[in-house]
């Protein structure tokens, strides 16, 4: 419950749900996940326990599987993955091989060693679960200075990341809409002809991007002289239609539309909108009606490199980041996390970016409205952060990266289907031979 209690902070502040219906329905989506544990618990008593090695291979296996399990299932809750706690430690080196899952299944592989290495005592069990777990961390070390990628030019980009810290009760507000767009210019106007590339965040034009134009158009021809590309998040809704979009687009001397795919629920989308919306204000927030974008799409175009874009959620997605790696140059990430206020969330996400860039060998550029604003490098370490709660601008420089990782290559595609092809062979191994010696 702790590692998601920020969903408290948006169900209450930014949903006004009383107390105890903001508790009430935090301990429900805890409760969910929780089931989902108890499922593997099940499972592997009723299932894996019997098989051969069903403690020391078959409990990791199986632990990630749940995990990727949560990459998808009811769209999808890709957070609290064992693998992204170890960002920082020598296991890391092996995230641009196996990406997060792999991590995941090395932390459980080493709590199965140790464990089985305390029950055991005998020499030589406890040495062959060291030397397992010595092999797996210590490959990890030295892997983890490991150059997948190669800079693709000698000159960094100048990048500049703003920070516009707009409250979240008045970033729909009409009478507000005028003094959001002066502050994004006065932000940005010093940076033209500075940075080769302005990013602000998610949304911050609240309006549609066809109503927005006699703003943004002057903004980005002056841009364009100046040969900076300006990336903005902006609603978008085509003439003539009733759906609309959360999008991202690259003006001045960048080009390029992107329409956000992977949706947050009850956030951006209501799920059985028909009967829950309007129920409570939290199911009635404004812009939660977005439609997902189509899948496939062209990266931005920043001067001659390709950016791949996310909004907010969608980077927490490790294959569909991967995908959008082989193609592209580096990463654009634009959320406004201030739905989370001061909790652990913003932090979270952060991390989660920081795992995308180790895991894909690419810079990870990330705007948001009140922070986490950072520039990550292509070993996902953090070079540079905005203070949180303040309006600012993020300069920095960015390296452009050719090449790809396996991981980026090939995805969770070898994790996961390794650990059920460990675990199918485990049980036909039982099937042919330890049945029927029982």
């Amino acid at each position: 419950g702790t590692g998601i209690s920020w969903v408290y902070v948006s169900i209450h502040v930014h949903g006004n749900a009383s107390v105890p219906l903001a508790v009430a329905l935090t301990a429900l989506f805890c409760m969910a996940l929780a089931l989902l544990h108890a499922l593997f618990a099940w499972t592997y008593v009723r299932f894996v326990r019997s098989l051969p090695g069903g403690m020391l291979v078959g409990f990791p296996a199986l632990w990630v599987l749940f995990e990727w399990s949560r990459d998808w299932l009811l769209t999808g809750f890709p957070w609290l993955y064992l693998g992204y706690a170890h960002l920082g430690t020598w296991i890391s080196g092996w995230a641009p091989v196996t990406g997060v899952f792999g991590l995941s299944l090395i932390v459980a592989l080493t709590g199965t060693c140790l464990f089985l290495a305390w029950r055991s005592r005998q020499s030589v069990a406890v040495t062959t679960y060291a030397v397992i777990v010595i092999t797996l961390w210590g490959g990890g070390a030295v892997l983890k200075p490991t150059q997948w990628v190669a800079r693709a030019s000698a000159e960094p980009l100048k990048v500049a990341l703003v920070q516009p810290n707009v409250p979240q009760e008045h970033k729909w507000d009409p009478t507000w809409y005028k003094r959001i767009l002066t502050q994004l210019e006065e932000l940005t106007l010093p940076l033209l002809g500075e940075r080769d590339l302005v990013i602000w965040p998610e949304s911050a034009i609240p309006n549609y991007v066809q109503r927005a134009g006699s703003f943004i158009e002057p903004l980005a021809e002056k841009a364009r002289n100046a040969e900076t590309t300006l990336i903005t998040g902006v609603p978008y809704r085509p003439l003539g239609s009733r759906e609309y979009y959360n999008s991202i687009i690259a003006r001045g001397y960048g080009r390029g539309d992107y329409l956000k795919q992977r949706l947050v629920p009850f956030g951006e989308y209501i799920p059985l909108e028909s009967q829950l919306r309007g129920v409570i204000e939290f199911f009635d927030l404004p812009m939660s009606g977005f439609s997902p974008g189509p899948p496939d799409q062209e990266p931005l175009r920043v001067g001659a490199y390709r950016a791949a874009p996310f909004i907010c959620y969608e980077i927490v997605y490790g294959s569909l980041v991967a995908r959008a790696a082989r193609d592209t140059d580096l990463f654009i990430t634009i959320s406004n996390d201030t739905w989370f206020g001061d909790s652990i969330g913003p932090w979270q996400h952060l991390q989660i970016a920081q795992m995308r860039g180790r895991e894909n060998g690419r810079y990870v550029l990330r705007a948001t409205n009140n922070g986490i604003s950072a520039i990550i490098d292509h070993q996902g370490r953090l070079v540079e952060r905005a203070p949180q709660f303040q309006s600012a601008v993020l300069l920095g420089e960015a390296e452009v990266m050719l090449g790809t990782t396996p991981f980026g290559s090939f995805g969770n595609l070898p994790t996961i289907a390794g650990s059920a092809g460990l675990l199918l062979l485990m049980a036909l191994m039982y099937l042919a031979f330890w049945r029927d010696v029982d």
